[in-house]
């Protein structure tokens, strides 16, 4: 299958830094970290030249594992791994490595809770032409239903070096999603992540955007968008999707007359339904779930699929003025 190099069309980019997929960081970070880390090894089925993890097995090949076209087994061996002191990240597509893989992550990362990390690549519509068969939109709902199990989207390039090195110290499993296609850097030069904290580029009196992963960048674009036409609009990175940053949401549901959720995910068990069941039982607001529908994915370009999944800054901003209209 073809590496897609195509950028993602709706985007607003706030640095003079080129656009680059959060899959290529997590390379050269995991690269970075491995001389530093004697302790780090890298497992993959057989997709280390798209996962990026390539740039590790050259440099540290005793350290790296080829577990070939058997996730489970990766799973398995990971959770072995981690028992003997080492901190394992393993990697494949997001849809190879969440739903083949999902009973042995369910009971040798999670139930016993091993200090896993699995950092999965090609999540979502932008993995392009591979088509549904390869587009996990499911994959955030399989791992954030799991007891005991972080998930992280990263925003850009950056925010992924930040999660890479912040994972590695923590202990417990992670599930890390990353992506295929290109996407802007848009958080400030001196972000840091923690864990289940939310980054607020500013509160909106009148909506505020939550989002994740490259939604993030599209949100900023539909929030100056709204501006123009006098709608006070916040945007809001919830990178951790698990656990929630349950502080910061509360703070935005008590801000604004209404919170739009942005993902490229399935609308059903990610980041909206996440933040609808925690305003529902806590501060009952308007929610509009942007993100993909009750459907698999299909073939083709990544923005075109964007556009035709209504993953865009246009279709944010056509969502909430018919909310506030209502």
């Amino acid at each position: 299958m073809g590496e897609n190099t195509q950028n993602i069309e709706d985007r607003t980019q706030i640095t003079d830094k080129k656009p680059k997929a959060t899959r290529d960081e997590y390379g050269d970070t995991l690269l970075e970290l491995g001389g530093k880390r004697p302790d780090i090894v890298v497992l993959d089925a057989d997709l280390s030249a798209s996962t990026k993890t390539g740039k590790f097995a050259k440099a540290f090949p005793e350290r790296f594992f080829n577990m070939g076209i058997a996730e489970q087994d990766m799973v398995g061996t990971a959770a072995g791994l981690s028992l003997t002191g080492k901190v394992p990240f393993a990697s494949t597509f997001a849809v190879f490595e969440t739903g083949r893989a999902w009973d042995q992550i369910r009971l040798t990362v999670c139930y016993s809770n091993t200090n896993v990390k699995l950092v999965a690549t090609h999540g979502g519509i932008t993995v392009g032409e591979d088509g549904a068969s390869h587009q996990a939109l499911e994959d955030v709902a399989l791992m954030r239903a799991l007891p005991n199990m972080t998930v992280i989207i990263p925003a850009d390039a950056a925010e992924t070096a930040s999660v890479i090195n912040t994972v590695a110290d923590y202990k417990g499993p992670v599930y890390v999603r990353l992506g295929r296609a290109k996407v802007p850097y848009v958080m400030p030069d001196d972000y840091r992540f923690r864990i289940g904290k939310a980054f607020v580029f500013n509160l909106g009196k009148d909506v505020n955007i939550v989002a994740s992963g490259l939604m993030v960048a599209i949100a900023k674009k539909a929030a100056d968008m709204l501006a123009k036409d006098g709608i006070d609009t916040g945007v809001i990175n919830m990178s951790t999707i698990k656990p929630l940053d349950e502080e910061t949401l509360l703070t935005v549901a008590r801000s604004s007359k209404l919170i739009i959720t942005a993902e490229e995910h399935s609308i059903i068990g990610g980041l909206g339904s996440a933040v609808c069941e925690f305003v529902s039982e806590n501060f009952p607001v308007p929610v509009k779930r942007i993100g993909i529908r009750d459907t698999f994915g299909c073939s083709g370009n990544p923005d075109e699929l964007l556009k035709y999944h209504g993953l865009t800054a246009g279709e944010i901003v056509k969502t909430v003025k018919s909310s506030l209209d209502k």
